[in-house]
């Protein structure tokens, strides 16, 4: 069986972060294992608490895993803390880590900044330079870019400069602010675009954390980074066209809609 670890917070309520990590790579038949970043309270109304690993316990996390079961595919989420980016980085670096994909979660879908401009930058110079992939939201990817992301053309010219940049590939998600479920991935030079569907579902708590996870699923199982979007990208529109309705906010999806195989 082949292996992922997931590098991430914890998420009380399972829809986002370790939890759906560890379901979606299940789901997607790699054996999952982590190293956890923070421990949050939250649910599907918000976060209200946040205890942050010391980057020694980090460390000792991924020390762990990597001397027992080195995995063939990691996926990195939200890491709000600069020794923590310094210490996941200096790790992968050590190990020789393949299939990295990183989900840099730096600014919400409304714009709102979720880690510090300091974390931002020791994330920009010591983590994504040692990426696979990179999955930036439309916001994300503007930080990144240092320009405005307003139809498909932008999307192009942004994918094309990050990844030249950070001498990474690049999946750029559309979302509903340009072109609902569209994605693009920019990689050795070409560009890839996938088309998705629109799903009248509102519960999509932790659908970055999914795909990332997936993708690196994937990659892990031995596909190019091609077909590992493409089937990510039908897992997790399956996953929120079942339809399950947990939570007062927007909830969680359904990762294991399809744990007797389909997607093994």
């Amino acid at each position: 069986m082949k292996t992922a670890l997931t590098i991430a917070g914890s998420d009380s309520i399972g829809g986002a972060g370790i939890q759906a990590d560890i379901k979606t790579m299940m789901a997607n038949g790699v054996y999952a294992m982590s190293a956890i970043t923070a421990m949050t309270a939250q649910n599907s109304l918000g976060v209200t608490a946040i205890m942050e690993s010391t980057p020694e316990f980090l460390k000792a996390q991924i020390d762990a895993v990597f001397t027992d079961i080195y995995p063939d595919a990691i996926k990195i989420g939200m890491v709000s803390n600069c020794e923590l980016i310094d210490t996941i980085a200096e790790r992968m670096i050590h190990y020789q880590a393949k299939n990295i994909v990183v989900d840099p979660v730096m600014v919400a879908t409304s714009g709102a900044k979720l880690i510090s401009d300091q974390a931002i930058e020791t994330l920009k110079q010591k983590l994504l330079p040692i990426a696979t992939l990179i999955t930036p939201n439309i916001p994300e990817a503007e930080e990144l870019a240092g320009m405005s992301i307003s139809n498909e053309k932008d999307m192009e010219q942004a994918a094309e400069y990050i990844s030249k940049k950070y001498s990474c590939a690049v999946l750029l998600k559309g979302g509903h602010q340009i072109n609902d479920a569209n994605d693009l991935l920019y990689a050795n030079g070409k560009y890839y675009w996938f088309y998705g569907k629109r799903i009248n579902n509102d519960n999509t708590h932790g659908t970055g954390c999914t795909l990332s996870s997936a993708i690196a699923s994937n990659l892990a199982k031995g596909y190019d980074l091609q077909q590992a979007v493409s089937l990510a990208k039908d897992y997790i529109s399956d996953a929120l066209s079942s339809m399950l309705d947990l939570g007062k906010g927007s909830g969680p999806m359904n990762h294991g809609f399809a744990i007797s195989g389909k997607y093994k």
